[in-house]
């Protein structure tokens, strides 16, 4: 679905190349050209948007290859913003930053391709519908539904800023993409509907009170949650194990539409999320967890603009299925590679750098992307959200460069991920004493009312401890292990259980690849129930030494050995270690 809308050319609606420069094209004699159209260039019709306006001449970015673009070759108007066609057809399918289908599509692309929803059989849907003709509806009331679009309800609502009484709605049965299939107040609701890729749609309020988004990753469930329609980010240097944590997330969190968007990875790894995501087995609708993804792909080997487009193509389909009254999570693997993409066409285009050669409107650019992310109530009533995850790749792991300490501002958590706990294999390797969420506190709340009043409590002590632990380390290489007194030696034990038992994850074990809530805190309630024994046994006269000999493998191997929402069988190790440490003496 390349999505961008395109006019009948007219030589009226024409002007000409002047200059050509990768993706920065101008054109000169280009009548009552606005910012933000869409013109297309050179024989093969390009797309490129305008971004600067200087009389009849338009400046462009172009988001495919301009090679044979010429000086003197036509740059047609065609009157429309960048635009893509939102309906059924998107869930399960991979497509280019224009919206135009990958799943299908030639080993060597072309700017000819089809748009998604024209495409041979997909193009014809059953619509069935929801309300009879003389029914006074209002934005975003449901017209219909579309079976068999996806793992998720399809919904064809009102559009915005179109309310009043249904003239006249289709009949059951099958329909082109593109049809009209209800008349609302005197105008035409078509099954699909175009929208401008980079204007954020309506909603009829945000919602303050925040709501966990269960990722089903232990160290930030417990620690570093995100809220549902929050925005997070997961930062760290090469192999620290960014994409690995991604993809879990996007496996296992317990949203209902997933949107994938690699901007400017490596193609193997977007090849590896269709072919996991196609065979893994969804757990919520018991089909495959493809069959409720949309993957936006424009890897390290495509043109380098689309990776700034894909970004604003993947958060405009999650909010289409948010305003259906669905909970969407985009995933965007990297933003560091879609700044990149800013600098060198701020680079081309001379515009004066800031800080290492970014432009100086990064900050905004960041800004206008993640305050995207937020749960609503949409027009049509419903409660749904769209959460933002996106990977910053600092180069060389320098977490003071400019991406990173800008996206921090917007966030509202931050995953840093540590190279000395990938390299110990320890994952996920989220280091918590340079990760935040800012929404704990509120989170915390919202636990206590769903009937977990230790949560907050059990948070902070697990965080303590993993600090304390992390001092009495150092300490430690200067002077010994067995220097410390037995206190101490407790607390660094309690920390290596907390690391290798809670926060470290299996993601290759069935038991252990997701961990449901009441799992995650049976565990942490085990190992701070232990580390408190150990303090106790200290109190009573115990060795140091003697406790360390106790076998602690049950605890360590509890995660694996039970089930992911076993937090029974947890409670049952627990009483038995609690037995085994209070029987020393």
């Amino acid at each position: 679905m390349d999505g961008v809308s395109a006019a009948a050319p007219a030589v009226s609606r024409a002007g000409r190349m002047v200059r050509v420069s990768g993706p920065l094209l101008e054109a000169e004699g280009v009548p009552d050209v606005r910012m933000g159209e869409i013109l297309r260039v050179g024989s093969d019709a390009l797309s490129a948007e305008v971004v600067a306006v200087e009389g009849t001449r338009a400046t462009m970015q172009a988001y495919e290859y301009t090679g044979g673009v010429r000086v003197g070759d036509p740059a047609v108007r065609t009157g429309e913003p960048l635009s893509g066609l939102f309906g059924p057809g998107l869930l399960g399918r991979a497509f280019d930053g224009l919206m135009r289908p990958l799943t299908d599509a030639p080993l060597w692309l072309s700017p000819a391709r089809a748009e998604a929803g024209r495409d041979g059989d997909a193009t014809r849907w059953r619509f069935v519908p929801a309300v009879a003709p003389g029914t006074e509806v209002g934005e975003g009331a449901v017209l219909g539904t579309v079976p068999g679009a996806g793992a998720v309800e399809h919904r064809v609502v009102v559009p915005a800023g179109v309310s009043g009484v249904v003239g006249w709605i289709a009949d059951e049965g099958e329909v082109d993409a593109e049809a009209r299939v209800a008349e609302v107040g005197g105008r035409a609701v078509h099954l699909s509907e175009r929208w401008p890729m980079r204007r954020p749609r309506p909603f009829a309020a945000r919602l303050s009170d925040p709501a966990p988004l269960h990722t089903g990753q232990r160290v930030l469930d417990l620690l570093f949650p995100v809220a549902r329609g929050g925005a997070a980010a997961v930062t760290g240097g090469f192999g620290t194990g960014k994409t690995m944590l991604l993809q879990q997330v996007a496996k296992w969190c317990d949203a209902d539409v997933i949107v994938y968007v690699g901007c400017g990875e490596r193609g193997n790894e977007m090849a590896d999320v269709l072919e996991d995501f196609a065979r893994l087995v969804d757990a919520r609708t018991g089909g495959r967890l493809i069959d409720r993804t949309v993957v936006v792909a424009n890897t390290s080997n495509m043109p380098m603009m689309a990776r700034e487009l894909s970004i604003y193509t993947g958060i405009g389909i999650a909010e289409f299925y948010r305003d259906m009254g669905h909970d969407a999570v985009v995933i965007a693997d990297s933003t560091s590679r879609w700044a990149e993409a800013l600098r060198e066409f701020a680079n081309r285009r001379g515009d004066l750098p800031a800080e290492e050669g970014f432009p100086a409107n990064l900050a905004s650019e960041l800004a206008a992307f993640y305050e995207r992310a937020g749960r609503v109530t949409t027009l049509g009533g419903h409660d749904a959200s769209v959460t933002v995850i996106g990977a910053v790749s600092p180069p060389g792991g320098d977490l003071s460069e400019p991406v990173t300490t800008i996206t921090q501002r917007f966030v509202r958590a931050m995953w840093t991920l540590d190279r000395d706990l990938a390299y110990a294999r320890h994952y996920p390797a989220v280091h918590w004493a340079g990760s935040f969420a800012r929404d704990a506190d509120g989170l915390a709340r919202w636990q206590t009312v769903q009937g977990d009043a230790e949560w907050a409590a059990r948070r902070a002590t697990a965080l303590e401890i993993l600090a304390e632990a992390d001092r009495l380390a150092s300490l430690a290489e200067v002077i010994g292990v067995n220097s410390l007194p037995g206190r101490e030696r407790m607390v660094a034990l309690g920390g290596r259980l907390l690391r290798e038992a809670v926060l470290a994850q299996n993601a290759l074990s069935p038991n252990d690849a997701t961990c449901s809530d009441a799992k995650g805190a049976a565990l942490l309630d085990l190992v701070l129930a232990v580390v408190e024994a150990c303090h106790a046994a200290i109190d009573r006269g115990v060795t140091a030494t003697a406790i360390e000999r106790v076998d602690f493998g049950p605890v360590i191997r509890a995660a694996q050995d039970v089930g992911p929402e076993d937090a029974d069988a947890i409670a049952a190790i627990r009483a038995r270690m609690l037995a085994t440490l209070g029987a020393l003496t």
